[in-house]
């Protein structure tokens, strides 16, 4: 058992579905299993919260984000400040982290490609660079998932190389086959399709194209509700979404296209095993993600994958040899064909068969353990300076 503090882990919202709050309470789960206490801080918590946990709520409010956040750090400063003094983790870029996990894209990055000049003269640019500042050009080490994240960091951040971390990626065990034989995979998938059928009326003979995200804006699914929409050949689709966000633009959007009866959009689920293992297709043409654990769910899965390389678990859909990547820059005619592609040569494709084997991988599912080991290695460092 732990002599240490507890930990204080931050994070802006938590709720059981994002890719973002998953990687938390893994990583949280992990440091309770070593014997750690844990405070959890935050604006607003759904769902169970853990035995060894002490949930801290912040009593804020505000018009905009960027003064509800300027709120949470004035508030969390506050509350550390009259608490036993324990290593600070967080899952969003603000002041004040001794530890970091980059949930999230480099804003700079983001800033110089997707917005336009006079984005950086507005209050909500200045407020995100200066808090993605005080974690990359201050002390903070930071825990990072993917190459593309690696690159941005050092290019507006030169120097920080030393404070950043590789994590490997941390898929749960639920998402690893206990039976991947195709005999198995056949009954499992056609149990599935059949309660989806009563469930949510898709048709057992459809091609079914499910994307999984929270966020639906930033996952790109208008790109996919183009891409689906552009197909003219003899399959019958049925896109499925799974996950938190607003859907009525989206509805909207595949009224317009003609394709409203091949949508189904509902909320987080937790039953992505069974879905994966219903679907043909994975489609994430996200505009950025700085991982997307459903890229590498879907391979190992054996569901082949079509995504953009702005994802950055992009890589292992490339490794695995388990679907295709569109490049960047992002061309909807390009996506629209391959999709096209990919659905025509499902049948004999090897990209089910490529992923499973790349499943069998233990590296796939460490990351909240060699995260913690990081975390470990922060404290004792700060031990041995106050000895």
């Amino acid at each position: 058992m732990s002599t240490q503090p507890p930990l204080n882990f931050v994070i802006y919202t938590y709720f059981p579905y994002g890719g973002q709050q998953r990687d938390f309470m893994r990583v949280l789960r992990e440091c309770l299993v070593r014997g750690y206490a844990v405070n959890v801080y935050t604006m607003q918590w759904t769902g169970e919260v853990p035995s060894g946990v002490t949930l801290h709520l912040a009593p804020v409010k505000a018009m905009t984000k960027t003064r509800l956040y300027r709120q949470f750090t004035r508030w969390l400063q506050a509350e550390l400040a009259t608490a036993e003094r324990g290593l600070v983790v967080g899952f969003n870029k603000m002041p004040g982290l001794d530890v970091y996990y980059a949930a999230d894209p480099c804003f700079e990055e983001m800033a110089a490609s997707q917005r336009a000049a006079y984005y950086r003269f507005t209050p909500r640019y200045r407020h995100f660079a200066a808090y993605e500042a005080a974690v990359l050009s201050g002390d903070t080490q930071v825990l990072y998932l993917s190459p593309q994240q690696r690159a941005a960091f050092s290019r507006y951040y030169p120097g920080c190389e030393p404070r950043l971390h590789e994590l490997p990626p941390g898929l749960a065990d639920d998402r690893r086959l206990a039976d991947a034989s195709p005999a198995a995979r056949a009954q499992r998938k056609a149990a599935v399709r059949e309660r989806l059928q009563h469930e949510l009326n898709i048709a057992p003979d459809a091609t079914l194209i499910l994307q999984v995200g929270s966020g639906f804006k930033v996952k790109g699914v208008d790109r996919a509700l183009r891409a689906v929409a552009s197909y003219s050949g003899q399959k019958q689709l049925h896109y499925l979404l799974v996950g938190s966000g607003k859907p009525a633009a989206f509805i909207r959007l595949a009224k317009r296209l003609g394709i409203a009866e091949k949508v189904t959009i509902v909320g987080g689920r937790d039953d992505v095993p069974d879905l994966l293992a219903a679907a043909d297709l994975m489609l994430h043409p996200a505009y950025r993600e700085s991982a997307g654990y459903t890229l590498l769910e879907a391979v190992v899965a054996g569901l082949p994958v079509l995504t953009t390389a702005t994802c950055g678990y992009a890589f292992h859909v490339i490794l695995a040899d388990a679907g295709r990547v569109c490049d960047e820059p992002f061309v909807q005619s390009e996506l629209n064909a391959a999709l096209a592609q990919m659905l025509a040569e499902l049948p004999k494709a090897q990209w089910s068969a490529n992923g499973l084997a790349y499943g069998a991988d233990e590296r796939l599912y460490s990351m909240p353990q060699a995260a913690v080991d990081v975390i470990e290695r922060v404290i004792a460092r700060k031990h041995d300076s106050r000895a």
